[in-house]
């Protein structure tokens, strides 16, 4: 193993908007503009997460607030028209919740997000607690370090697994993200060089 991936916990928001099962509509719309968050957890007891209420969830009401009969041709689904009579988290949430675990690697998150087409999670324990919330921006943090940080993980991580001293001279460098191996290393009496290495993106 050349490195410990990087997992939700790096990456995750800590401090997190919540509601109870029995928080009206209008509470939940004005939290999610104040947070600026599209969907929120829904805990009960200690924090254990229960659901998520999300805008596409409070949506159907306002679909029927103008014309009730227009709208009700345009709710393809009973549980739709259900939300549109809602008035707490509790009725109009998602249930059960998609959740991923904070030793979860990035990689692990992003495939849950895209396989059940959420944009955010929220981040339990083993207790099924609320710890945190991540969301794809945050998975994109990791792209965003400075190019030594990057160089520095490589060489610590990577190339002195493959490319161990003293029996190499292999130089690591990163420009804009993009790393690049370059040197010679030697081994059971002969010498190898490398003018040029793979080049990928850090992170």
């Amino acid at each position: 193993m050349y490195g410990t991936p990087h997992i939700v916990s790096n990456v995750m928001t800590q401090t997190v908007a919540a509601v109870g099962r029995r928080a009206p509509f209008k509470e939940i719309v004005q939290l999610m503009q104040d947070w600026r968050v599209s969907a929120l957890p829904v805990i009960e007891g200690e924090g254990r997460v229960v659901g998520v209420v999300s805008e596409a969830d409070l949506l159907p009401k306002e679909e029927l607030r103008d014309d009730p009969d227009a709208g009700c041709l345009q709710l393809r689904q009973l549980v739709d028209v259900a939300k549109a009579a809602a008035l707490t988290a509790g009725d109009l949430m998602s249930s059960p919740a998609v959740t991923v675990r904070a030793a979860a690697t990035l990689a692990e998150a992003a495939r849950i997000m895209a396989r059940e087409g959420v944009k955010r999670l929220p981040v339990v324990d083993e207790a099924e607690l609320l710890t945190g919330v991540v969301s794809r921006a945050d998975l994109l943090k990791v792209f965003l370090r400075d190019d030594e940080d990057i160089a520095g993980e490589v060489r610590r991580e990577i190339a002195s697994y493959l490319f161990p001293p003293p029996t190499s001279t292999v130089q690591v460098e990163v420009h804009d993200g993009v790393v690049t191996l370059t040197g010679g290393w030697w081994t059971w009496g002969s010498t190898s060089h490398m003018t040029a290495g793979r080049s990928s993106r850090g992170g």
